[in-house]
Parts: structure tokens; sequence; C-alpha cells
């Protein structure tokens, strides 16, 4: 694993520090759209007054802290993959590239010694698991690892409720930030409750520190809804979901397939509206983290 130079100084001197994950920029949006999100995204941080550090896989060697010119080539390689943690030692062993997800981005983060990471909606438990046992690598990697990780929730074709009790079970503390209610990634309300919040950068340090003198494993994760002004239309929302949800049981796909499946449809029916949200929920996010980073920093 190689720590990016500006990472590493940053880390070295206690300068605050962002982690970002790189998913978004290999499958989460089109290219040209991808790497501008992703440089921009690192323009914020940087103007926030912290260390921005996107982790990727190149050729083999797992990355904290992309160049710009490793981000470029990250975007627009045509084989790049989908890397959890778990597929970490064959990509290093086969010198593939890829972005990696939550899981793998947490781990590597915290490895480097990065204790703040923003990105822009978490895995969860997938409709059907009480059948499939189709569950996110991400929810444990939750629990195993003390990092304050900011997002939008989960996307609302999982299983929002499902998540939620899951993650109560693996001990992650979930805080809302100013709000109690759970964002469903492309709105800002998913129609269920979070018992906590948080209402400051300082509050969500002060929170993140006490879990450590406490002696608990596990992340803080702070649920940060995009603002009302900028979420997907709720009934726009409702509808492309009751929409996608259907043409599954019609098509009768399970399994690993369904999610994809459910997030294609809704991005059809709701086309560049979704594409829009996605942008705005990561800005959001990354800037609460890096506000965040700044505040652990201050002790």
């Amino acid at each position: 694993m190689r720590v990016g130079e500006r990472v590493a100084d940053a880390l070295a001197v206690g300068r605050p520090v962002l982690a970002c994950e790189s998913t978004i920029v290999t499958h989460g949006l089109p290219a040209p759209r991808n790497l501008a999100v992703a440089r921009e995204a690192e323009e914020l941080v940087a103007a926030l007054g912290v260390v921005p550090a996107t982790v990727g896989v190149l050729d083999g060697e797992v990355v904290v802290g992309l160049t710009d010119d490793e981000l470029a080539r990250l975007a627009t390689a045509p084989d790049v993959v989908k890397l959890s943690a778990r597929d970490l030692p064959v990509a290093v062993a086969t010198g593939a590239s890829g972005g990696t997800t939550v899981a793998a981005t947490a781990h590597l983060a915290h490895r480097a010694g990065i204790r703040v990471f923003a990105t822009g909606g978490l895995g969860g438990v997938h409709r059907g698991a009480a059948r499939t046992f189709d569950e996110s690598a991400d929810l444990p990697a939750l629990a195993a690892l003390p990092l304050v990780v900011v997002s939008a929730g989960v996307k609302s074709v999982l299983d929002v409720p499902a998540t939620l009790e899951r993650l109560e079970t693996l001990g992650v503390t979930v805080a809302g930030y100013r709000t109690h209610a759970f964002p469903g990634f492309y709105v800002a309300d998913s129609g269920h409750r979070v018992g906590q919040r948080l209402e400051s950068p300082e509050q969500v340090a002060a929170a993140w520190r006490a879990a450590r003198d406490l002696g608990l494993p596990g992340a803080l994760l702070v649920a940060n809804p995009v603002p009302a002004a900028e979420q997907l239309p709720p009934g726009l929302h409702d509808a492309a979901l009751a929409d996608a949800l259907a043409a599954l049981d019609d098509a009768g796909i399970g399994g690993q397939d369904a999610t994809p499946f459910l997030l294609a449809r809704v991005r059809a029916a709701t086309g560049e509206a979704s594409l829009e949200v996605n942008v705005a929920v990561y800005r959001h996010n990354v800037a609460l983290g890096a506000r965040i980073a700044t505040a652990l920093a201050g002790r």
C-alpha cells in the first residue's frame, strides 16, 4: 500500500485528512462527469483546509491519496473493476486496477491512519435477504473500523428498515446530522427514523472521541441527508421505485442481480435528475466530512 506524499505529510504533522472512495469515479457516474466530480470534490475539500485522500488500486498497487494523473487514469481506463475488501488481495496479485467500495476504502483509510471518510451512500441489506442472505460487506466493515463515516444513508432500492436493524445488531452508532430522519440517498427522508442526532462537526468529533475512550470498536455513521431542495422529487422517486419493483417481479430477477436492476430502472425513469442528486449527495458529504476532519484535528 502506498500513501500519497501529500497525505503522508499531513498525517505526520496532524493536519486534517479526509478519505474518499473511488467507485463513484469508476462505476457511479458516466464519463467525463466522473472525473470532473472527483476533481471538484478534492478541490472543495482542499478549499476547506483539509487534505483529500481518494483511495483506489492501480496496476495492483493500493494507493491512499491518488494524484490527479492517477485519478484521471482510474476514471478513463476501460478495464477497471469494483473492489470490495475481499477483492483486494487478488487485485494486488494480478495487477488489476479498480475503484474501492465503502468496505475497502474504510479498511485502507484506517490502515493509513485516517479517521474520517466521506462517501455517497452505503451498501446495506438487500430486498429479499431473508431468502438470499444478500447483504453488503459495508455493514460488517463499519462494525469493525473506528472511523467517522459520512453518508446519505442507503439507496431506497435496498431494504432500509432491515439495514437499520442490522446496523443496530452490529453495534454501529448511527446519528442523523441535524435530523432524526434516516436519509434514502435520492431523498432526504427514507421514512425511517434514527434515535440520535448530532448538530455540528464539533459534536461529531466529540462523539467519536467518546467512542474511543469507551473502547467501542466500530464506526460512527453520520447520516447526512441531501438538502430537500436538491433531492429527487419524492413523488417521482416513489413512482420510479414502484415501477422498478414491479418490473423486478415480472422479470423474476433475484439475488445479486436485483439491486443493479432496480438502480438501472430508477435511473432510466428519472434521467438526469437522479444523476444530479448523486452529485449533490457527494458534494455535501465531502464538505461535511472535511469539517469533521478539521474538528477532530483540533485535539
